[in-house]
């Protein structure tokens, strides 16, 4: 997840952010408070400037709630933010990215001394909260009006592995950029997994309830993890390979965001046979799931794949490996056609199930038994990520074909 200290296209560099007064007293006293605060929650729908300050107040509110420990601070304590994310898509956004600025340069408000650090393996080590921040972006109605984006903040305290204080705001999403960084615009997968849900439902917790036990269990790693993110998002895929292929090796490939990451990186480098290693395992982690969404992405309004062959040319490796795999696993599966939200419900209804058969029909040319265990289905625009109709980098996520694994009749 995202680091504070990294931009796009730079090398980390490190930054401390100071946390304003009334929040320090918070963040001391809130681990030992024996009845945490309720869970701060504004329900008026704002700009997405004023929900930000809104839900960093919150946190601050809560903070201030527990009280009277200022005098008795000692030493200053370091906290570090786990980076924001789209908890609909499990991505993280130039809105996330706004979002998690917006946060810090709230609480950055005052100059207490506490220490918000860069997001790597010394800093965790030695801090005392974590941060987390999602957005979510609510589906449309019938009528396809945007309905508002939800922010949630959560502080937890480290050693007690609780959530020590949690807000929400509502924002209108208007002029909001949630355009992928670059990681998840190359992923060709939807990179959600139980990290990533453990990740929102942390973010959601309320105040005196334990953080996710899964994700927290894995946190250790996450710093490498995001910082491998961040090397691609610079561009500096060989880097990232090695940094992946690390993490994979110390045994964490059971996260879908570092298998991504071998396979993006790889491809940048032209290593198509690493790259197909790394889709061999993104397709064993699906099917060991029950579930891979993968990015096959259509002409406008047909059946035929993407014209460009830099986004559609791996097209024919995925569907070779995929029937080979799914043949080899005799699963049974549901091949789900989905559309992004433009044009009629009828006619996305009607596409998306084209679009679930030619795939399929392409598996079963790669293998023929695999026709007899696999049916096609279309959902439309029901089952958007992202809703938003922009038919570009931000709503790809909404033209995904999904293979759910079914149990055979």
């Amino acid at each position: 997840m995202m680091m504070t200290s990294v931009s796009t296209g730079a090398r980390p560099r490190r930054a401390f952010f100071w946390l304003g007064a009334m929040a320090l007293g918070g963040l001391l006293a809130l681990g030992g408070c024996a009845t945490p605060p309720p869970p701060t929650a504004s329900t008026e729908v704002l700009s997405f400037d004023e929900a930000m300050n809104r839900a960093a107040d919150g946190l601050v509110t809560q903070a201030r709630q527990q009280g009277g420990l200022l005098a008795q601070m000692g030493a200053a304590r370091e906290a570090v933010v786990d980076g924001m994310l789209d908890a609909s898509t499990g991505q993280q956004t130039a809105a996330t990215e706004r979002l998690q600025g917006a946060v810090l340069a709230r609480l950055a408000a005052g100059n207490a001394p506490v220490k918000v650090l860069p997001f790597d393996a010394a800093s965790l080590g030695k801090s005392s909260y974590l941060l987390t921040g999602t957005l979510t972006r609510t589906q449309p109605g019938d009528d396809g009006r945007r309905q508002p984006l939800k922010l949630n903040l959560a502080l937890t305290d480290l050693a007690s592995r609780k959530v020590v204080a949690q807000s929400s705001a509502l924002a209108r999403d208007e002029g909001v950029d949630h355009t992928p960084l670059a990681y998840y615009r190359n992923s060709p997968v939807v990179v959600k997994d139980r990290v990533i849900d453990g990740y929102v439902r942390t973010s959601t917790t309320p105040p005196g309830e334990p953080a996710d036990g899964y994700y927290m269990e894995r946190l250790a790693v996450a710093p490498a993890v995001q910082q491998g993110a961040a090397l691609v998002n610079a561009e500096r895929y060989q880097d990232a390979l090695g940094q992946y292929n690390t993490l994979a090796a110390g045994g964490a490939s059971d996260q879908l965001r570092v298998l991504s990451g071998i396979y993006i990186s790889a491809m940048k480098l032209g290593k198509t046979q690493e790259a197909q290693k790394a889709f061999d395992d993104i397709v064993r982690f699906g099917l060991a799931n029950r579930r891979l969404g993968v990015m096959f992405l259509f002409n406008p309004g047909g059946t035929v794949f993407w014209s460009d062959p830099a986004v559609s040319g791996p097209y024919g490796m995925w569907l070779r490996e995929i029937a080979r795999l799914s043949t080899e696993a005799k699963v049974c599966m549901n091949v789900v056609g989905h559309t992004s939200r433009t044009g009629s419900q009828a006619f996305n209804d009607t596409l998306s199930l084209d679009r679930a058969n030619t795939v399929r029909q392409r598996l079963g040319s790669e293998s023929a038994p695999l026709l007899e265990r696999t049916k096609a289905s279309g959902r439309g625009f029901r089952e958007n990520l992202v809703g938003s109709g922009t038919d570009n980098a931000v709503d790809a996520l909404d033209r995904r074909v999904e293979f759910l694994i079914a149990d055979c009749q």
